[in-house]
């Protein structure tokens, strides 16, 4: 079985010592392709070098809202320019969205559609990061309707809530979220959808799963969340491994 981590952050500091371990071990368990989403321009300009460096790596440019502060007055402008000149690196735009744990939300939204409508341009899939936002995202997506789908980044909703994305052309991010007992409702939503509307992620180092709370998450737990999308599916074990390894791979032209 062969996996992809569609949204892991390899590059951030936490991995820096251990990156060649911590790579050689996700691979030891069919874990062989890892999507890592800009956050901050300048974050993103330095993905170009970390891609080159490491085989397995795709990546994607944008603004993550947690980094607000930094998103400065015509930093979206210049990552257009660069997510234009560079469009052959890249396989999505995001990691953007809006998180309603966050000040100035009117901000974020304009930040949001700015983002759709490059995605738009260059017919790239979009990265989208929600909390407590999915009428925030809705509300977007009418305003400008994305033309190349994308992943709703660490799904947590209601059936009718994925319903919705699917009929947009996106995927359901399914990370940790699904190892916990206490998730009910996204369970039940992620078991009923069609099956290649799902592909699988860590968040790496974020998110950790049941278990290991407080600890920093690695690339190779990708595994651990399979197993837990397979308890709670009627397919196989191989039918699930092999239509989601082809969803990411479709989605993001890998």
């Amino acid at each position: 079985m062969q996996f992809i981590d569609t949204h892991c952050h390899l590059d951030f500091d936490e991995f820096k010592g251990d990156f060649q371990n911590l790579v050689y071990r996700a691979n030891r368990l069919g874990i062989h392709g890892f999507v890592v989403p800009g956050v901050t321009l300048k974050q993103s300009q330095t993905l170009l070098d970390f891609k080159q460096h490491n085989p397995g790596v795709y990546i994607a440019f944008g603004f993550h809202p947690y980094f607000m502060a930094e998103h400065q007055d015509g930093n979206f402008e210049q990552l257009k320019n660069l997510a234009i000149e560079h469009r052959k690196q890249l396989v999505a735009i995001g990691e953007c969205g809006i998180d309603a744990g966050i000040e100035n939300i009117e901000k974020q939204q304009a930040l949001f559609v700015e983002h759709i409508k490059l995605a738009n341009e260059l017919s790239l899939p979009l990265i989208v990061h929600h909390r407590q936002s999915h009428h925030l995202i809705m509300q977007a997506f009418k305003q400008v309707q994305p033309k190349r789908g994308g992943v709703i980044h660490a799904f947590s909703g209601s059936q009718q809530q994925a319903q919705a994305y699917i009929k947009l052309g996106f995927k359901l991010g399914v990370g940790g979220t699904i190892t916990y007992e206490r998730a009910n409702k996204t369970k039940q939503a992620l078991a009923q959808v069609p099956l290649d509307s799902l592909v699988l992620e860590t968040d790496a180092p974020s998110m950790p799963l049941a278990g290991y709370q407080g600890q920093m998450n690695l690339p190779e737990r990708l595994k651990a969340v399979f197993d837990c999308l397979v308890a709670i599916r009627s397919e196989s074990e191989f039918e699930i491994a092999e239509q989601i390894y082809a969803s990411s791979c479709s989605l993001f032209k890998i």
